[in-house]
């Protein structure tokens, strides 16, 4: 596409009245067409990336390029005639706003309009601007860009996660390379009513992203200018045609109106490979063998769901695993291999919830997820070896946007959900129907505002002789990840342990901490620690600090830990300051319960302070360069004359070794 300008003429120009003023009435309209067919395919990425990714990817297709193609306004509608001229970056008073910015403002408007559900509109029914069907329609194909690498579906995972406005910030910081001001100003001219918090908010997707965001944003898996076309159920459509002529005149409309709103809700039939397992094969686990077994993990899951005996969908599902077909979107976890079952998968649950069929199978190693919407098939991996009761409790079914449901196990008796930030505030009941699904909970927010972090609280049964509640949240993976914590030390030998986060003490060190969780977002976590390692008393009676290690440990082994200082001048529930963190590394572990850390503390008179603080076994702090000191105990407090003292610091634990402390976070916050 040539992004040339025209050539001035060099013959003669005829001047006839009604040339000239047909001419000048259409200069602002054939301005805007020319930027809309030079630009139609950035608009287009615009469209399809800010449109809500609970539609098909063949109906956001559809809906981008009619979006950009109803962009173009009636004549005199550039800033003049019956149209209103939109209020964006560039435009004085009393003048028209800049092409370019018009067309942007007229597409978020339009796309921005798909996630918006008046009060009371039914669930089931598009949103008002999908009705009625517009052009262009597709009857017999789907249309879907070609899927991208594990990068690029973990940034459209991502995207899918958070609002629209975020969405079209993202899209404009990184697709167009825009100013915040000229963001802020676009998002509020297509009507968003806190465009900075949008804007501030989809920085938040940058740590998904990396410096590769553009390059990200115009690969092939959001690309809806070069899709792929296949044909929906061919089988199926021929079943029906018996039945489509009789009533052909009655259903032209309804057609037309189907076709483009949802497409076949099931993919196309599918041909199991001779070396795959079939649905007669599949292992079901007696439904009360989780109550009399010594394994209570996913081993011990009964098959449910209603659609258990579905041979149909069963197939489909082993079929897909075993071979995906083209257009299928495959998600692995960090350290899972999408390979095909070496043997006969145990079935864990075959149904339908919000309008897609799902189906979970174990196969000792892996879980498997295999879910179907309007002819789009998708498969997630993640690993599930070495699970237990907690971390065997909930597995995410879907993640929409009314929030995410959860499958249960079979040995959950209760099932509530509560506030992290809020610690005071008791568990509210969860509703949980026959097979095990709970109704839609608030997911973690994606974007860089957290002003709730919700989790579940769950209560196993005493027919496993392990009744107790613990807390669970979901942090990006099929698994939701369990929740400890481990209080401060005591004075006797032994080392505290890990226990559940639902004591009041538990609580109140979580709501400091819980912000921090989505620094581990889909990094395959299992489990979470929080471990209040020390107290240490501040000068000029500044009070009592806590230092916590945030520890998340991941399916493959390795963890990452974050150290937060908790200063008493804090507000409850409010995110503690980051002093250390350290990836792939065994501290504030059983295998690494020694660790070390430091940070500045500025006392209410204005005067500096280093700090330092270690665990258990640290009997003596050290610290050398700029400033010497030197503290028996735990942990050290000097006064320093500036922030940018370069000074050593080291510990001596029981055993005479030395202790290098945890590294501080880099200016970048990385």
């Amino acid at each position: 596409m040539s992004c040339d300008k025209p050539r001035k003429a060099s013959g003669p120009v005829s001047h006839s009245p009604l040339r000239t003023a047909l001419g000048r009435r259409s200069r602002p309209v054939v301005q805007a067409e020319a930027h809309l067919v030079d630009q139609y395919t950035r608009l287009v990425s615009l469209a399809y990336l800010t449109l809500p990714a609970t539609l098909t990817r063949h109906r956001r297709v559809l809906l981008a390029h009619g979006i950009v193609q109803r962009a173009l306004p009636r004549p005199g509608g550039l800033g003049r005639g019956r149209e209103r001229p939109e209020r964006v970056p560039g435009q004085r008073a009393g003048a028209a706003a800049p092409v370019p910015d018009q067309l942007r403002v007229r597409v978020l408007r339009a796309a921005l309009a798909y996630e918006r559900r008046p009060r009371g509109w039914p669930q089931r029914l598009p949103v008002p601007r999908a009705l009625p069907a517009r052009l262009p329609v597709v009857w017999g194909l789907r249309l879907f860009p070609r899927a991208g690498g594990a990068e690029e579906i973990a940034l459209g995972n991502a995207l899918a996660s958070v609002p629209a406005p975020v969405r079209a910030g993202f899209v404009l910081r990184h697709l167009e390379n825009l100013p915040d001001g000229r963001i802020v100003e676009l998002l509020g001219a297509a009507g968003v009513p806190d465009a900075r918090a949008a804007l501030h908010a989809s920085r938040g997707l940058d740590t998904t992203a990396g410096p590769t965001a553009e390059t990200l944003l115009r690969s092939q898996e959001f690309d809806a200018c070069s899709v792929q076309t296949r044909p929906t159920d061919l089988l199926r459509r021929r079943r029906r045609f018996g039945i489509l002529w009789a009533v052909a005149a009655a259903l032209v409309a309804l057609v037309l109106v189907g076709g483009s709103l949802a497409g076949d809700d099931e993919v196309p039939a599918a041909r199991l490979p001779d070396s795959a397992p079939g649905p007669d094969r599949l292992v079901r686990v007696p439904g009360e063998a989780w109550a009399d077994t010594s394994r209570v993990d996913f081993s011990a899951w009964p098959p449910r769901g209603n659609r258990t005996r579905d041979e149909e969908l069963l197939t489909r599902a082993l079929a897909t695993w075993a071979s995906p077909p083209e257009g299928t979107r495959v998600t692995e976890n960090a350290g899972v291999r999408a390979e095909p079952p070496t043997g006969a998968p145990q079935l864990l649950y075959a149904g339908a919830t919000d309008g897609r069929a799902t189906v979970l199978f174990h196969d000792g190693q892996r879980l498997v997820r295999y879910t179907e919407r309007d002819g789009v098939a998708a498969l997630d991996f993640a690993r599930a070896d070495d699970s237990d009761v907690t971390t065997a409790a909930a597995v995410v079914l879907d993640r929409g946007r009314e929030g995410t449901r959860y499958l249960l196990a079979p040995w959950i008796a209760e099932a509530g959900h509560r506030d992290l930030l809020r610690p005071d505030d008791p568990a509210r009941p969860l509703k949980v129907d026959e097979d095990g699904i709970t109704e839609p909970t608030e997911a973690p927010s994606a974007g860089s505002s957290c002003d709730a972090w919700p989790v579940l609280q769950l209560r196993s049964s005493d027919r496993i002789v392990e009744k107790h509640a613990f807390l669970v949240t979901d942090l990006g993976g099929l698994t939701a990840a369990h929740l400890s914590y481990t209080p401060l030390p005591g004075q006797g030998a032994p080392a505290r342990q890990p226990r559940e986060a639902t004591s009041a003490n538990a609580l109140t060190s979580w709501a400091s901490s819980a912000c921090r969780l989505g620094a581990f977002r889909g990094h395959d976590v299992r489990a979470v620690n929080v471990w209040d390692f020390a107290r240490q008393d501040l000068p000029e009676r500044g009070g009592s600090a806590v230092w916590s290690c945030a520890r998340a440990t991941t399916w493959r082994g390795p963890g990452s830990v974050l150290v937060q200082f908790k200063a008493p001048s804090d507000e409850r529930g409010t995110s503690a300051p980051v002093v250390a963190r350290a990836e792939s590394t065994a501290a504030c572990s059983r295998f690494g319960q020694h660790v070390l850390a430091t940070t500045q503390w500025v006392a209410p008179s204005g005067a500096r302070h280093l700090l330092a603080a270690g665990s258990r076994h640290v009997t003596s702090i050290e610290v050398t360069g700029a400033v010497e000191a030197t503290a028996e105990g735990r942990t050290l407090a000097r006064k320093i004359s500036a922030s940018d003292v370069r000074v050593r610091v080291r510990a001596r634990l029981s055993d005479g070794s030395t202790l290098a402390p945890l590294e501080a976070p880099r200016s970048d916050g990385r």
